[in-house]
């Protein structure tokens, strides 16, 4: 079974604009909510591709009852912690000229409710996947990524952490078996800037190093870069396409390395199929309104890559 945590997840309330004056009332051509957050849209995204997974995180509030509404209409499981305070974030997305987010704050999550949901995680079982992803509340203490890797150590879990700096370099010494920075954390992580592909591969290895089994790199319109855990080293240049909306592509990347990786059940072509799932899915969420659908993904796949 495939779990996704989503600490703060939320409701994106969507907004189409031809520009933004700031100081008058600005009226949309376009508007739309959707269930948003990083561990909500791999989620969303495993769904699409046909994978069953379960959401886990809190809500709180009639934003929450909202957001499971709607995860429920599109056939996605969750499991969340409800918090007796507070409401489930509103995040506005306004898309005029440039992109422009204000992203709520979010409830508080105390630490009996975080201690609800490690006991709701020490229940996972040998060969599940765990996806960490996002953000930290400030409400949380910033190890929790790493206190939930440290207290499922020995379950033998394969644990996706997807997140950015010290959030990702406390777990490695926890074996992740998959993290995903852009080349942008990348180069945070070291204080370098991180010039090509070449770079990429380099201060990859040093991630492997310090305990990540495999490190997929994204890098918007110059495509990726996979370092796997069997030594191989792949490379692709981002499929040709429009982008239409930006929001969620690295989180459909993740949820396309997982479905490949599935497909062929860890076989020999696994990380080369995960790999570029993952390339064609992130790439085809980033060519759509909304997140990646399965034909939009396979379609994208034939023309990138030459086969289904």
């Amino acid at each position: 079974m495939i779990y996704t945590v989503s600490f703060n997840p939320s409701l994106d309330y969507v907004q189409d604009l031809d520009c933004v004056n700031l100081g008058y009332v600005n009226r949309t051509s376009g508007e739309k909510i959707l269930p948003g957050g990083k561990g909500i849209n791999v989620s969303m995204v495993l769904k699409n591709l046909g994978f069953e997974n379960q959401a886990l995180g809190f809500t709180a509030g009639f934003t929450g009852e909202v957001l499971k509404s709607m995860l429920k209409a599109k056939g996605v499981e969750s499991d969340f912690i409800e918090l007796d305070a507070g409401m489930t974030r509103i995040n506005v997305k306004i898309r005029a000229k440039e992109e422009t987010e204000i992203n709520g704050q979010g409830p508080k999550i105390s630490a009996d409710a975080l201690e609800l949901l490690y006991q709701k995680l020490e229940t996972l079982q040998e060969g599940d996947i765990l996806v960490l992803a996002g953000s930290i509340p400030e409400s949380m203490p910033q190890s929790a990524y790493m206190d939930i890797m440290k207290r499922l150590q020995d379950k033998k879990l394969k644990i996706v952490v997807d997140a950015t700096r010290d959030l990702l370099v406390n777990v490695l010494p926890y074996k992740p078996f998959m993290i995903k920075p852009n080349n942008f954390e990348l180069g945070e992580i070291f204080g370098v800037e991180i010039k090509d592909k070449d770079d990429v591969c380099k201060y990859a290895k040093k991630l492997q190093e310090q305990g990540a089994r495999n490190v997929l790199v994204s890098m918007a319109g110059d495509g990726a870069v996979l370092l796997a855990e069997d030594g191989s080293e792949y490379r692709a240049e981002a499929p040709k396409g429009t982008v239409k909306n930006s929001v969620g592509a690295g989180d459909s990347m993740v949820a396309g390395f997982i479905a490949g990786y599935l497909i062929t059940d860890g076989g020999a072509d696994a990380y080369r199929n995960a790999f570029e799932m993952g390339v064609c899915t992130g790439s085809a969420s980033a060519f759509s309104e909304e997140l990646a659908t399965k034909e939009e993904v396979e379609g994208l796949y034939v023309k990138t890559f030459g086969k289904k």
